[in-house]
């Protein structure tokens, strides 16, 4: 299924009271525009008409416009009456989204870096803590609290399905409330330039009933499979006994990184690097042996192994689902 990326097919609460008030402030702006033409093409159309013979009229100069004025006093009047009804649904909208009731929430934090996104799953059971990457999994119904941090310079989260942007700054801890009213899957984007690659930082929101969400999660909780094939196995070994292992976490293993994304479960997420490419071992094989040219300006070094080796990693890798 594709990813869905559209501010005006809301797929939650807070989504909806954006749409709602962007569609009041266009009506509003729809009848503002038509008045001001209807004015337009009505004094154009009882202007005297003149060449550049006739003598200029300089008998308005001195002539009360009584009508004229009543027109403008009205106009402005309407004008700040609008500004001001804008202004109330504005504020009504912000109150509402920020009451959204938060029982039974999920919480998330969301981490920001150049350029990838950090999902990190929080419970009251350290245990069932659990970390993705560029991917965020949500039950439909339930209210989600996202906690936002940046890990470098500055970067926004945007659903717009969802909600709306809300920034991550380094030092500070930003917060943001959601909720799916539909199952679906949802892009989401830095809405923020934060460098080189801010278009290819994007994460999908995979919102699902409740029952699957659990299963999700509780498979995301376990530790990666030992690989059972040789290919693969020489490909665990390659991971641990090179630099993968410095920067990547995979749970179960003795890779304990946490400076990239956590590669326990890479194979059941549809994209590689922050959605610029597609899951497949194609791609795969290309973003190992040179990330600078897929992703110029990623923190990832390239990787230019012998291609046994290279095939070896990437069928580690698909085993790790």
């Amino acid at each position: 299924m594709t990813a869905l990326q559209d501010v005006l097919h809301p797929a939650g609460i807070q989504a909806s009271h954006i749409a709602s008030l962007w569609g009041f402030t266009v009506a509003i702006c729809a009848v503002v525009f038509v008045a001001i033409l209807a004015a337009l093409f009505y004094a154009l159309g009882r202007a005297p008409r003149a060449d550049a013979a006739t003598a200029p009229d300089m008998a308005s100069m001195d002539r009360p416009e009584s009508g004229t004025r009543r027109i403008v006093v009205a106009a402005v009047t309407l004008s700040i009456v609008g500004l001001l009804v804008l202004l109330g649904a504005s504020i009504a909208t912000d109150r509402a989204l920020a009451t959204l009731p938060l029982e039974n929430a999920v919480h998330i934090e969301m981490v920001g870096h150049q350029w990838w996104w950090e999902v990190n799953y929080d419970d009251p059971q350290p245990s069932r803590i659990f970390s993705t990457a560029n991917e965020m999994h949500i039950p439909v119904g339930r209210p989600v609290l996202v906690t936002l941090k940046a890990g470098d310079v500055i970067h926004s989260f945007w659903v717009p399905n969802l909600h709306g942007k809300k920034d991550l700054i380094p030092g500070r801890t930003n917060t943001i409330q959601l909720r799916a009213d539909k199952a679906g899957i949802y892009r989401g984007q830095c809405a923020e330039f934060c460098g080189l690659q801010h278009a290819f930082m994007a994460f999908t929101v995979v919102a699902e009933d409740d029952a699957k969400f659990q299963q999700w999660a509780d498979a995301q909780r376990k530790p990666a499979v030992e690989p059972t094939d040789a290919k693969a196995r020489r490909g665990h070994d390659l991971f641990m006994s090179g630099t993968c292992m410095m920067c990547h976490q995979i749970q179960g293993t003795t890779a304990n990184a946490r400076m990239a994304p956590d590669l326990t479960h890479i194979a059941s997420r549809p994209t590689l690097a922050a959605g610029t490419l597609p899951n497949d071992p194609q791609s795969m094989a290309a973003w190992i042996r040179d990330p600078q040219k897929l992703k110029p300006g990623a923190q990832m070094p390239a990787h230019h192994v012998p291609d046994d080796e290279l095939d070896a990693l990437v069928a580690y890798l698909e085993t790790l689902k």
